[in-house]
């Protein structure tokens, strides 16, 4: 009787496993259909346009300075932003303080507002008629429609990417490898370099990766503060845009296939990084 029940049992597993593929294999199409389309394609045709033009327009003057400046702004931010993340994911998962909420609904505000939003608070800020514009301009120091404006919205745009991811990944690791540490005798800063920075390193870097991407690909908040100055103030971003809109196609093809190659540099390092992340260190 026993056996007679187990092979029922059985079978109606397997049949509630036939009929659970049967159901999957159009809801996979139907999802492969949908990611060939939206991404796939598009990604498909920026590479294709780009290689039957050439690359000949990454070469020219505006191009190359367009580069060079979303390179420097990443170069500039990257590192201002870890080490506002590390500050903040120090802070808020291992000290209790007065506050704490109010700096994590900070943290989070760039999340919440438009990247449009914090190019115009920019302008008001630090343009002419703005209360530090005007101040800086008597000495000759210009933000607005320079360099230095669009390092500072693109600081402001990205720097929640390393402190968030920071802050949940020391969260979930807990504070028990500190204290041990601290009772033995440890400094906080060499509690910090010899514990906590090696259990961090792969969120610290998914981090950083993000952050980078998001800097070098940034438009909204960039093309507010920049003035659009060809030569001076275009990011990469900015610079296709112009291509694109004075029917340059393949030059702005072109530069589109340097910015889609970094999403997919950051895609691979994303995933190597999410598969090292439940690895001990």
């Amino acid at each position: 009787m026993s056996g007679a029940v187990v092979s029922l049992a059985t079978a109606a597993a397997g049949r509630r496993r036939d009929s659970r593929r049967d159901a999957g294999g159009p809801l996979v199409l139907l999802a492969l259909a949908f990611v060939g389309v939206l991404v796939i394609a598009p990604l498909a045709l920026v590479f294709v346009e780009a290689f039957r033009k050439g690359f000949a327009a990454i070469a020219e003057p505006d191009a190359l300075a367009a580069i060079r400046l979303t390179l420097l702004t990443a170069a500039i931010v990257v590192p201002l932003n870890t080490l506002f993340g590390l500050a903040a994911g120090w802070a808020l998962t291992r000290f209790d303080f007065r506050g704490k909420s109010v700096l994590l609904t900070l943290i989070d505000l760039p999340f919440a507002v438009s990247p449009v939003i914090a190019g115009l608070l920019f302008i008001q800020l630090f343009g002419t008629r703005g209360p530090l514009g005007a101040w800086l301009g008597e000495r000759g120091l210009q933000v607005v429609f320079a360099t230095p404006g669009i390092v500072l919205a693109t600081l402001f745009v990205t720097f929640p990417f390393v402190a968030r991811e920071l802050i949940a990944f020391m969260e979930t690791q807990g504070r028990e490898q500190e204290e041990a540490a601290t009772v033995l005798g440890a400094s906080g800063w060499q509690t910090f370099v010899r514990v906590t920075l090696p259990n961090i390193k792969w969120g610290l870097l998914y981090g950083v990766i993000l952050c980078n991407a998001r800097a070098m690909g940034e438009f909204g908040a960039v093309s507010v503060v920049s003035g659009h100055v060809r030569g001076e103030t275009n990011t990469m971003p900015l610079h296709v845009e112009v291509l694109y809109n004075e029917y340059q196609l393949s030059g702005a093809f072109a530069v589109a296939s340097l910015l889609t190659l970094l999403a997919l540099v950051t895609l691979a390092a994303r995933h190597f990084i999410e598969s090292r992340k439940g690895e001990p260190s």
